[in-house]
């Protein structure tokens, strides 16, 4: 496994002490201190413990392990669309989503030196593409790197004036680097969706709107995946998300990602995952929770 710039060891050293003594409060998030995914995970779990993980399957593994009780993950964007990996990797890991939160995110450039000396800008591939006119514009070259925040760090460490960081504005005082822009994504509505994971689903009580998340795999006749839909059209439950996934080199995109508005016991949703099996060679849940935005 690789580890953190220099200069975030500190931060990640006291936080993973802290979260150890409480692994009953953690909250596991990928990147290094001051990343978008820290932001979430304080912003849905105030009174939690942050652990900074390296890349999205340590963060996944801390909650597996008990050593976290729940991960903030990020898996979409406003812009970018959704987050590589992920949907892969959450089947995968056995654990059950069981919130959703919101980020508006604000990317800052952050260096050593004057903005006209800056030639290249490390962060995340997803803010690398999130700000990729106004990289273009300013003739700056992307240079990815596994989380914002770390790249911060990273060029911190490097002192290069030609390198600049993409990361959250809190960021640069963390690491002690200049704000040489801010606001800079391509789009003000530029909004990335986290989920919450944690190791056992949780019975959604109380009032919704709510939402599911469902994997499934249809079977491989003419028009199964028409087939499988229309249970959800004739019973009024609405799908907000349909994504095929390709798995095993096959090239047959039979695999599906969804999100559907509603929960297991209410009637028409329960109807239309009946038709959704009867079309499918096996439909399994992710996750219901309460969601954090209504759709529509």
């Amino acid at each position: 496994m690789q580890s953190f710039a220099a200069p975030a060891l500190s931060l990640v050293t006291a936080m993973t002490r802290a979260a150890a003594a409480e692994p009953e409060r953690t909250v596991a998030f990928q990147g290094a201190p001051g990343a978008n995914s820290h932001v979430a995970a304080v912003q849905a779990f105030p009174d939690g413990l942050p652990l900074p993980c390296f890349d999205f399957a340590d963060a996944l593994d801390a909650v597996k392990d008990a050593r976290a009780d729940c991960a903030v993950i990020p898996i979409e964007n406003s812009l970018h669309g959704r987050v590589a990996d992920i949907h892969f990797l959450l089947p995968e890991s056995g654990l059950a989503i069981t919130g959703e939160h919101f980020l508006p995110i604000r990317h800052a450039l952050m260096g050593s030196g004057p903005i006209a000396e800056v030639r290249q800008a490390m962060s995340h591939p997803q803010a690398l593409g999130q700000c990729r006119h106004w990289l273009r514009a300013h003739g700056i070259e992307p240079v990815a790197y596994p989380d914002t925040a770390g790249a911060a760090a990273l060029v911190r460490e490097l002192g290069d004036p030609a390198v600049a960081a993409l990361a959250p504005p809190g960021a640069a005082a963390l690491y002690d680097l200049d704000l040489l822009a801010t606001d800079i994504a391509d789009a003000d509505h530029n909004t990335t969706r986290f989920v919450t994971l944690a190791r056992g689903s949780r019975p959604p009580l109380g009032d919704g709107p709510w939402m599911t998340t469902l994997i499934f795999e249809v079977k491989n006749i003419p028009a199964a995946l028409y087939k499988a839909m229309g249970g959800f059209a004739t019973n009024g439950v609405n799908m907000t998300k349909l994504e095929s996934y390709q798995r095993g080199g096959s090239f047959a995109a039979t695999e599906f990602f969804a999100d559907v508005d509603g929960r297991p016991g209410d009637a028409g949703f329960d109807r239309a995952l009946e038709e959704l099996g009867f079309h499918s060679k096996w439909v399994r849940i992710l996750g219901t929770y309460r969601q954090a935005r209504e759709r529509g």
